[in-house]
């Protein structure tokens, strides 16, 4: 999909904002910090209002699931918000306040924190229609890198993917796909691109359910 120049511009303000180049440098930065779960917590509770005071985002997928993600993935992910590697209004937003996570120790310290979040209430799970053959094809393309269980590889900063809400996960594939996420897109894009609806549908979906214990009453 060809980028619309208001999609570039986006993508380069905050670039302006921060200067370019030191994308790298800020993740070394956070990395090298000694996290301070205090001060974690006391800069979560802005982000309590979006992702929950669980981390568990929303079941329908519109904010993800970060209680329980890998802390070098978070931190990977909230520096690429800063330098317009990830798109989302929302988090730019955030990114765009200075004294919101004023720098690479803020980060860490955010980050640290909702890394050691439970993060396992409601799930957005599938129709579960095509779960089994969503199985199939997760331990034959994506297991080798993030995991018989999809609980991913913190060392390596791959992240976790089970129990990640299933219309978050498909919005990510074809974002992907659509060259709107951009370190996935070169990444995973040819891995994506050939799958048909029902591969994403199943395939989200059993990721979704990745040790999930549904309530008695639940339709599926």
């Amino acid at each position: 999909m060809k980028w619309t120049n208001i999609a570039s511009l986006a993508a380069l303000l905050p670039l302006l904002a921060f200067g370019a180049g030191s994308r790298d440098s800020d993740f070394k930065g956070a990395m090298a910090s000694k996290p301070n779960l205090d001060n974690g917590e006391a800069l979560f509770e802005q982000c309590v209002s979006c992702h929950g005071r669980d981390g568990g985002g929303t079941v329908n997928g519109s904010i993800p699931r970060i209680g329980g993600q890998h802390y070098r993935v978070l931190v990977r992910q909230i520096i690429d918000f800063r330098y317009g590697k990830r798109w989302d209004a929302r988090m730019e937003g955030v990114m765009a306040e200075h004294n919101v996570l004023a720098g690479n120790q803020d980060i860490a310290d955010v980050a640290s924190y909702a890394s050691q979040l439970a993060g396992d209430g409601a799930r957005g799970v599938g129709d579960g229609q095509y779960v089994e053959q969503g199985a199939a094809l997760y331990a034959q393309q994506c297991a080798s890198c993030h995991g018989s269980n999809a609980e991913g590889d913190a060392p390596r900063g791959i992240p976790k993917l089970s129990g990640q809400h299933a219309g978050y996960l498909t919005r990510q594939i074809y974002d992907a796909v659509d060259a709107r996420r951009l370190p996935l897109t070169a990444s995973h894009r040819k891995r994506f691109a050939p799958l048909d609806f029902a591969q994403v549908l199943g395939l989200t979906d059993y990721l979704s359910r990745i040790g999930w214990h549904p309530p008695a009453d639940a339709a599926h």
